[in-house]
């Protein structure tokens, strides 16, 4: 290969894309901090962030400004390098996830068509799940390295947490496969433009799918790995500055493309109802689909916030009863119900 066979306009189109993904999943996890202390003020009968800016709009810059300047503290007997290397992972693994998802149909701009998914892989799915089971491995490393018994422990309950909680999560997704017959998220979107969207198909599933969601960004009520009164803080307890930040980070970021993901499988990604019937020029149909996406995602987003400031946490044993002995059973059970009716279906 030389240099003049390389595309370079492509090279050009999905550096830009994947700039814009990046760019936009750091300002909606940023955005996030503000809006949760807003709904927590709505639904608590408060003002919320007032002072900074308008409305408090600045209070995340002044947040990630407090966080950059901090002074930064490594523990003396804590392993430097694992200690370093548990948020970039956390922070890494929860902006690749977002590589395989159709943020919207495609663009034609000067005779090309430009994608709005970084990489349309025909196993996206299960890319998603390889590197989201990656991520374990950041908080566990942040709870070891830091040499302290409550970061260790914390660090236990979420890895333990996180793997009970991606087999029913995978199993309701094996329900969902079966029924599309692809692992590509962006056949799953185009069979939705066509059609009815999965979540009419498979409502369990999604239900299924929901409950995980929550529990793999340890969100409330699944927040065990976080739970200050009784950990100290949880799994970054030892970490200042902008590490704890990249873990803070991660955490909102995992929220966003979680939602944009249920999104995406569940209730149509980038289409909408009559959307082929506008009338409209391609790409501005395009640009429609891409807020679509957006404003489900900001959908649930919300849903998220709402559930941790109404519903409260969960005992570790009936956490892992709840995954054990519930979630899994029903993502069987839904399996073998999809399994049965794709087949009556087929003769």
């Amino acid at each position: 290969m030389t240099l003049l066979s390389i595309d370079w306009f492509f090279i050009i189109e999905k550096v830009l894309l994947i700039s814009g993904v990046l760019v936009l999943s750091l300002v909606v996890a940023m955005y996030s901090t503000w809006g949760e202390r807003k709904i927590a003020a709505w639904i608590q009968d408060r003002l919320g962030p007032n002072r900074a800016g308008p409305m408090g709009l600045l209070q995340p810059l002044a947040d990630g400004g407090k966080l950059f300047f901090k002074e930064e503290i490594i523990p003396n007997t804590s392993n430097r390098f694992l200690f370093i290397l548990g948020p970039s992972i956390a922070m890494l693994v929860a902006c690749m996830t977002s590589a395989v998802i159709p943020w919207g149909d495609t663009l034609t701009i000067a005779g090309r068509e430009i994608s709005l998914q970084v990489a349309d892989v025909n196993i996206g799915i299960l890319f998603i799940f390889g590197v989201v089971s990656m991520g374990v491995y950041g908080i566990m490393l942040g709870g070891w390295a830091s040499n302290n018994k409550y970061s260790l422990l914390a660090s236990v309950r979420a890895a333990s947490q996180i793997i009970s909680y991606e087999l029913p999560m995978g199993l309701a997704l094996i329900a969902l496969l079966m029924m599309t017959g692809s692992l590509s998220l962006k056949d799953i979107v185009e069979q939705q433009r066509h059609g009815l969207w999965n979540v009419v198909y498979q409502p369990l599933g999604f239900f299924i799918f929901l409950v995980c969601a929550f529990a793999e960004c340890n969100r409330a009520p699944f927040d065990l790995p976080e739970a200050e009164n009784e950990l100290n803080g949880g799994y970054h307890l030892e970490y200042s500055s902008m590490k704890l930040g990249f873990f803070l980070f991660a955490e909102y970021i995992n929220m966003f493309i979680s939602s944009a993901l249920m999104a995406t499988m569940y209730f149509g990604g980038y289409a909408f109802p009559y959307m082929d019937k506008l009338g409209v020029d391609g790409n501005i149909l395009t640009l429609l689909g891409f807020l679509a996406l957006f404003i489900k995602t900001l959908g649930f987003i919300f849903f998220f916030m709402w559930v941790r400031w109404t519903v409260p946490r969960f005992r570790y044993d009936q956490l892992m009863r709840l995954g054990w002995k519930i979630m899994i059973p029903l993502a069987l059970v839904n399996m073998l119900i999809t399994g049965a009716l794709v087949l009556a279906r087929q003769h």
